[in-house]
């Protein structure tokens, strides 16, 4: 099939080498254009440009799609289908109209809970069971279209966005491959009405510690900002990153820490700091961490 690829991050890698590595024909990369990265600010390629340079494919980054030039260039690739995937760029209706099958999006959760920027985040900062993959064929609305295939994934207790992510990102290379292998036989179903919710970006201010909040909420916040962007906490007026942690037994003053092993009191119940990162040094496991700053029983984390 010849396919247009519409994708940016490291999610979308592996779904543009499944893509490549299943013989379809791909016309055309489209992906965010580079942006300045670094200490000396230099333009870095986006991880989609990289690979898709490696495997000698044509890339297009514009800036929009709504120029006439733009669309035009697009329509005169004669594609099948496009494929669309952590892309950045609304589609405008010339671009949705353009291929002949249209085009296909892969969603990072159970339709239509999780409509938006940020679904895995949200789906484990929600205290969700489960969530998954959906294909679902697009429209002008934010994630609206019909469902053409879904996957259903658990969320492990400790999982982390990040471990979420990587499993994710390779159902959905798993799972497009699938749909476009039938796609002439899948029946677009409707996206009902009820249970709609939606995954806004992740605002700076919800990465703060509360310790006042439930033990549940303050292990859900660190596992599902969990690498980026980090919840944190100041100790002694240094802002640590909090990566990794579980939910524990105890009770004490809110922050307060129980043990030598970083169990941490919360307004109800109590959770184990597991992994964390001081400011400009690599993440540490808890023991190691308490090597290089000591956090006694009975000290109490702001």
């Amino acid at each position: 099939m010849r396919v247009v690829f519409m994708g940016t991050p490291e999610f979308s890698v592996p779904v543009l080498q499944a893509l490549q590595d299943a013989g379809h024909e791909i016309a055309a990369v489209y992906c965010q254009p580079p942006r300045p990265a670094g200490r000396g600010k230099k333009l870095r390629p986006s991880p989609v440009q990289a690979r898709a340079e490696e495997l000698g494919l044509l890339v297009r980054h514009p800036e929009s799609l709504k120029t006439p030039e733009a669309q035009e260039e697009f329509a005169a690739l004669g594609a099948d289908v496009a494929v669309v995937v952590a892309y950045g760029l609304l589609l405008p209706r010339a671009i949705l109209d353009a291929p002949a099958k249209g085009c296909l999006n892969i969603h990072a959760s159970l339709l239509p809970r999780w409509r938006g920027a940020a679904p895995i985040h949200r789906a484990i900062m929600a205290g969700d069971a489960e969530t998954g993959i959906c294909i679902m064929q697009m429209e002008e609305g934010l994630d609206t279209g019909p469902v053409l295939l879904r996957r259903a994934t658990p969320i492990g207790p400790r999982e982390t966005t990040g471990q979420l992510h990587d499993r994710l990102s390779v159902m959905g290379a798993e799972l497009i491959i699938e749909a476009l292998g039938q796609l002439d036989q899948l029946t677009p179903e409707p996206q009902p009405e009820a249970g709609v919710t939606y995954a806004a970006k992740i605002d700076k201010a919800e990465a703060r510690i509360d310790w006042g909040w439930r033990a549940a909420e303050v292990d859900r916040t660190i596992r599902g900002l969990s690498p980026f962007p980090g919840a944190w906490i100041e100790v002694a007026g240094e802002r640590i990153k909090l990566l990794a942690s579980e939910q524990a037994e105890g009770c004490g003053a809110p922050g307060e820490v129980l043990d030598d092993g970083l169990r941490v009191a919360c307004g109800q119940g109590a959770v184990r700091l597991l992994r964390l990162q001081r400011a400009g040094r690599g993440a540490q496991d808890a023991p190691e961490f308490l090597r290089g700053l000591t956090l006694p029983r009975g000290s109490r984390l702001g």
